[in-house]
């Protein structure tokens, strides 16, 4: 999935500058890669809008989101390296972009997402333990998929899914390792009652105490009438 995002270049810095652009609605941003004089990748100063950049994130891609940059009369394939979030409203204030070449690999971690539900838990009452939620894989930019699906229909009680097993496209190839378990059906924990401490056994083997006897008070009963 591909995404569009205007930037601007900034020509002041510091943190008053920062202020300023965000009071107008904008936030600073860098743009990394492309060729320099000292052959270190060139650093460009940007700025960009902060919510149609918080809406590329909250797209399906998020972070992975393949972003058509146009800066000036440039426009350049980019990918979010970094970005910071204010802890308190939530707002993004700084964002790291660096350029990509569409014919080169490279490496992107995309979350697993699972489809149907365990015949090991619809039949046998085992539990799904999601056990990696994502991977990390090699791809060319255009192909970086926005999930990796599995079916999970099928798991028994005690089966697994590695990744291995739904490493099958041809797009893309797993760096993480391909015999990490994405997913396995288990059986639930039975609930262990605690043994009784060596006090609690003996006073419940103790006879138990008898009632108090109760005294009723009044008066005395009169001695045998006399005959």
């Amino acid at each position: 999935m591909e995404a569009r995002l205007e930037a601007v270049k900034r020509e002041t810095f510091g943190k008053n500058e920062a202020r300023r652009l965000r009071v107008k609605g904008n936030i600073p941003a860098v743009l990394y890669g492309g060729p320099a004089a000292d052959g270190k990748p060139q650093a460009t100063p940007i700025a960009v809008d902060p919510k149609r950049l918080m809406g590329i994130l909250h797209g399906e891609s998020g972070v992975n989101t393949l972003i058509g940059l146009k800066v000036g009369d440039e426009e350049v394939k980019v990918l979010m390296r970094e970005y910071q979030v204010d802890p308190l409203t939530r707002k993004l204030l700084h964002v790291d972009f660096y350029r990509i070449a569409m014919d080169k690999l490279l490496t992107v971690t995309v979350p697993i997402a699972v489809k149907g539900e365990p015949k090991g838990v619809k039949q046998q009452g085992g539990l799904l333990d999601f056990v990696h939620r994502e991977v990390s894989i090699e791809c060319l930019p255009a192909d970086i998929p926005e999930h990796i699906e599995i079916d999970v229909s099928e798991l028994m009680l005690g089966q697994a899914i590695r990744l291995r097993d739904v490493a099958t496209s041809l797009t893309w190839r797993p760096v993480t390792d391909p015999d990490v378990m994405l997913v396995h059906v288990v059986a639930p924990r039975a609930v262990v009652e605690p043994e009784p401490t060596a006090e609690a056994a003996a006073a419940a083997a103790a006879p138990a105490a008898a009632e108090p006897e109760v005294i009723k008070k009044g008066k005395p009963e009169k001695a045998d009438e006399e005959k």
